[in-house]
């Protein structure tokens, strides 16, 4: 996908400031520094538009970037920081609950843990609450560059195995560094959210 016209929409806290032309949503979700602005920026081709930050869990908002005037990858704010007080996780429970239950444009989830651990226990809890609300899943696993390829196989077997994917769950190992993946992820974005190619 080649991706010329990319914009930073809006950043959102509730249903009342989303976008409203009705393109399909593709959410990217995970743990705070696992590389979901590296992902967005490797996906876009852009340096910096997704800013990737030394202090995890600055992202405290859904933001909505338009892509192609076509589609939005909508950026959710990253979980499992210790420094993020127990209020202000209740107010992004409830925030991406809100998101992830009622919003109709969303067309599945990228849901991202590090390839070179084994998924925590919140990845398993993120992924247990997009089953319950049926969302389409893709997993990608990051930063796999700094795995050894003869280990890749134990890596996606693990990840199957721990967040306890199903047969309509997607898999893909990727890497901002070599782009490995780069591709496969587009292929599913484009079959989830029926966008033509470019």
């Amino acid at each position: 996908m080649q991706v010329n016209n990319v914009e930073m929409t809006i950043s959102a806290v509730s249903p009342a400031q989303y976008p409203t032309e009705n393109f399909p949503e593709i959410a990217l979700s995970g743990r705070s520094n696992v590389g979901k602005s590296s992902l967005i920026n490797t996906l876009i081709n852009r340096k910096g538009l997704a800013r990737t930050s030394s202090q995890p869990g600055k992202t405290q908002t859904l933001n909505f970037y338009k892509i192609e005037n076509e589609l939005y990858f909508v950026d959710v704010p990253g979980y499992g920081y210790a420094k993020v007080s127990k209020k202000d996780r209740e107010k992004w429970g409830q925030m991406i609950e809100r998101y992830f239950s009622d919003r109709k444009p969303l067309r599945g989830v990228i849901s991202l843990v590090d390839g070179r651990h084994e998924p925590t226990e919140l990845d398993c809890q993120m992924i247990d609450f997009l089953h319950y609300y049926d969302l389409p899943i893709l997993v990608c696993a990051t930063k796999i560059d700094k795995v050894p390829r003869g280990k890749w196989n134990k890596v996606e077997s693990q990840i199957k195995k721990k967040l306890d994917l199903n047969a309509n769950d997607e898999l893909i190992l990727f890497s901002s560094v070599t782009k490995t993946g780069k591709e496969e992820v587009w292929q599913w974005i484009k079959k989830m959210s029926g966008i033509e190619d470019k």
